[in-house]
C-alpha cells in the first residue's frame, strides 16, 4: 500500500471523524550522531507561537536517560531546525539524579518505556498563559512512582532559545502513579485548571496559583473524565490527556489517548469536546478511535501497537496532532478543523454532561497500572492481573492478584501507606458488621 494512502485506508469506523497521517511520517528519527537520542525520539509537546511549530519531544539515548530535544518548523509538517543538545535535563534526585550531578555524568540502566529504566523528564507537555511557557512531564526517579513535574519560562527566552527553565517541582503527591498532565490555556473563574492522570479515569483540577512547594501542596484530583463502561468500548481500561486542550467555537478541544479492555495491549487516540466555562463538562466524545496504531512506524520500535499524543496546534483552518510511533519516532496527523468539529459535536454528543467530583483521599487506593510480580507456584515474574491493595498477615501492605502464567495468587510487598492501610482495615470491619452475603 502506498504510503500516501495509509492515512485513509487503514480507518474503517470513523467514516468523517478521522485523522490522516502525514505521507512521510515519520518526521523525527533518533539521530546516531548524538548520543542523547541515539535510540528513541517520541511524545513532543508542541506550541505554534511566532508562525512557527516548536516541538520538545522525549528523547533517549546512550545513558538511557529520558531527556528533551527540541524541534522547530513553519508549516506543520518540515522540522529543519533541530538543536545538536537536549534543552531540558534531569536535574532534582526526582528525575533519577542528586541535584549536584550533572547529566553527563554517566547514568546508566535498561531503558523500559513509562518507567523501569534510569529515570529522567518524559512526556512533556507546553503551555501558554500570557508571557509564561508552562511545561508539565512526567518525573521519573528510576524506582519511586512516576509523578508529575512543572516548569516554566518566559516565552520570550523561550523563543529566543534561551533555555532558563525555572527549577521544577514535583506537583503530585508520592506513591501514586500520576502522568498525562497539562494546563489549560486559559483561567476559569480565576483559576488554573490542570488536567492529569491517575489510573483509570482523567482527572481535573481547579488551583489559585501554580506556586507549588513540592512538599506540602499536591494536585487531588476534583473532578474526573472515566473510562467507558462497558468492556468492548475501545476506551474501557485508561484514559489519559494527550496535548493541552485547544479553545475552539464549540469548545475545548481534547485530544486523548486510551487503551480498551477488549484490545488492552494497543495505545488508540480519540477526541473530547469540553464546555468553555466549565471543562469538566463532557460535552461530546468520539465513540471509535480517530488514529489506531496500524502503520508500520506504530509498530516497530520499542512498544508495538502505541500511537501517543502530546502535542497539537490549529494553523489556519486545519489541526495537527503530534503524537509518538512505538515509543520510538514522532509522527504528525491532520485533520480540516471545521469538518472535523462539524462531526464531533453533532454525531458524539454525550447524553447527560456533567462535573464528577472525586473524593481527594480516593487516589491514594488506586493501584499502579502495571505491577510485576514473581509467583512462587510457577516460578515465573509477571504483570500481576486484578491487582487489588492488601494486608498480609504480618501486616505488611502488599499488591496482591493473578498470576497471568498459572492464574494462582501473587502477592508483592510495597512501602508502607498509612492512608491505604486504614482504608483496608475500615472495609475489613465494614464487611464483618454486614456479614456474608445469603445466597439461594
Amino acid at each position: 500500500m502506498p504510503a500516501t494512502n495509509q492515512g485513509k485506508a487503514l480507518h474503517v469506523r470513523n467514516i468523517h471523524l478521522t485523522l490522516d497521517r502525514f505521507a512521510r511520517n515519520p518526521i523525527l528519527k533518533p539521530d546516531l550522531m548524538y548520543s542523547w537520542e541515539t535510540k528513541a525520539v517520541f511524545n513532543p509537546g508542541a506550541l505554534y507561537e511566532g508562525d512557527k511549530v516548536h516541538l520538545l519531544y522525549r528523547a533517549l539515548g546512550d545513558k538511557n536517560v529520558s531527556t528533551l530535544g527540541y524541534a522547530c518548523g513553519i508549516d506543520g509538517f518540515n522540522f529543519p531546525e533541530r538543536l545538536e543538545k537536549p534543552v531540558y535535563v534531569p536535574r532534582e534526585s526526582f528525575e533519577g539524579v542528586s541535584p549536584s550531578t550533572a547529566f553527563i555524568s554517566g547514568i546508566t540502566g535498561v531503558y523500559t518505556s513509562g518507567g523501569g529504566g534510569a529515570g529522567g523528564c518524559e512526556d512533556p507537555r507546553l503551555t501558554r498563559i500570557d508571557d509564561m511557557v508552562y511545561l508539565t512531564y512526567v518525573a521519573y526517579d528510576g524506582h519511586s512512582p512516576p509523578r508529575v513535574a512543572l516548569s516554566s519560562i518566559t516565552l520570550h527566552n523561550f523563543l529566543q532559545r534561551k533555555w532558563d527553565w525555572k527549577i521544577p517541582v514535583l506537583i503530585s503527591p508520592p506513591y501514586i502513579v500520576d502522568k498525562n498532565a497539562c494546563i489549560l490555556p486559559e483561567k476559569i473563574n480565576g483559576k488554573f485548571v490542570i488536567f492529569h492522570r491517575v489510573f483509570p479515569n482523567i482527572l481535573i483540577d481547579f488551583v489559585d496559583d501554580l506556586d507549588f512547594d513540592g512538599t506540602t501542596k499536591w494536585i487531588t484530583g476534583q473532578y474526573k473524565i472515566p473510562t467507558r463502561s462497558l468492556s468492548s468500548d475501545w476506551d474501557s481500561l485508561k484514559v489519559g490527556c494527550g496535548p493541552p486542550p485547544l479553545k475552539t467555537k464549540e469548545g475545548w478541544l481534547l485530544i486523548y489517548q486510551a487503551v480498551g479492555a477488549c484490545d488492552d495491549s494497543r495505545y488508540k487516540i480519540g477526541a473530547m469536546l469540553l464546555d468553555l466555562k466549565d471543562p469538566t463538562k463532557v460535552l461530546a466524545r468520539t465513540k471509535a478511535p480517530i488514529l489506531e496504531p496500524l502503520a508500520p512506524y506504530e509498530n516497530e520500535g520499542w512498544k508495538s501497537g502505541v500511537v501517543y499524543p502530546c502535542g497539537a496546534v490549529i494553523i489556519k483552518d486545519r489541526l495537527f496532532v503530534y503524537y509518538g510511533g512505538a515509543d520510538t519516532v514522532v509522527c504528525v496527523a491532520t485533520a480540516e478543523l471545521e469538518n472535523f468539529l462539524k462531526h464531533l459535536s453533532a454525531d458524539n454528543k454525550e447524553l447527560k454532561p456533567q462535573r464528577i467530583p472525586v473524593h481527594p483521599e480516593t487516589q491514594s487506593f488506586n493501584v499502579p497500572e502495571r505491577v510485576e510480580g514473581f509467583c512462587v507456584k510457577c516460578k515465573r515474574m509477571g504483570e500481576i492481573k486484578n491487582p487489588r491493595y492488601v494486608l498480609l498477615k504480618n501486616m505488611r501492605l502488599a499488591i496482591q492478584g493473578i498470576c497471568p502464567w498459572c492464574g494462582g495468587k501473587v502477592s508483592k510487598l510495597v512501602k508502607s501507606n498509612q492512608l491505604v492501610e486504614q482504608h483496608i482495615r475500615s472495609q475489613s470491619k465494614l464487611k464483618k458488621r454486614i456479614g456474608p452475603k445469603k445466597t439461594g
